[in-house]
């Protein structure tokens, strides 16, 4: 009984993170086909990212190969410092540094859209607003208290939470958007470099790029599985004959 005890105590942190956060999810449609958004999403990486959360379960030459990017333009745009196209994508970040600067080390984030889940990213990098008792000016409505500083808000302009009007409709006689006031809603009141939708677009680039990048692999891994099935489907008929045919003289 107290094994079960135990097992249960253990159990229960895990199911607390599983449920998720507790505001609804944005949709991100991801699409690993689209090389120019992974590509897109890489140069934002690279430029905003790397210099604190790795990717160090991912080479250069891999994703220059699966991306189609030439290797001359990778090391001229993508690849920093003294880095080799063949080496692991690492960063120059000591973790007793990033310990004292924000708190605790920035993680890798080659997996991290395989633990949280690409609809979690995308929201998250959405959802920095302006918050005068955090640390670096920033909290999040998603990861409520993160250490990390919002680093796209040049992009993004300055988001805040508070009453704005939120669309709730459209009259069906005029056309015309029906909105309501409503608290703790998220809004640009200070306008970034891109717009609403193309700071969406970009983050929709970079969320996409770590899905990539938490599985190189998957879209082969799917054409393969094509294979295998068919192979099946084939393999099935001499099987079902011959044990028709091995079952006929044993009735």
């Amino acid at each position: 009984m107290k094994k079960i005890f135990l097992l249960i105590a253990a159990l229960v942190p895990t199911i607390a993170l599983a449920a998720g956060p507790s505001i609804p999810l944005d949709k991100h449609r991801t699409d690993l086909r689209d090389n120019a958004s992974l590509q897109s999403g890489a140069q934002t990486y690279m430029a905003y990212c790397m210099g604190c959360h790795s990717l160090e379960h991912g080479r250069y030459n891999r994703v220059a190969r699966d991306l189609g990017i030439p290797e001359d333009l990778m090391m001229e745009n993508l690849v920093f410092a003294d880095k080799r196209i063949g080496e692991l994508m690492t960063n120059a970040m000591r973790r007793e540094d990033g310990q004292a600067w924000f708190g605790a080390p920035p993680p890798d984030l080659t997996l991290v859209a395989r633990v949280r889940g690409a609809d979690w990213l995308y929201t998250y990098l959405r959802s920095f607003y302006a918050d005068d008792m955090r640390p670096f000016g920033y909290n999040n409505e998603v990861f409520k208290d993160v250490g990390m500083p919002h680093v796209l808000a040049e992009l993004q302009g300055m988001q805040v939470k508070g009453t704005a009007p939120v669309a709730v409709g459209v009259d069906s006689l005029t056309g015309i958007a029906i909105t309501e006031e409503r608290d703790d809603v998220l809004y640009v009141a200070k306008a970034g470099t891109l717009s609403t939708a193309e700071y969406d677009r970009l983050v929709f680039d970079l969320v996409n790029f770590l899905v990539y990048m938490g599985e190189p692999i998957a879209l082969e891994r799917q054409r393969l599985g094509i294979w295998v099935l068919l192979f099946l489907a084939f393999f099935f008929i001499p099987v079902y004959l011959l044990n028709k045919e091995y079952w006929r003289d044993v009735k």
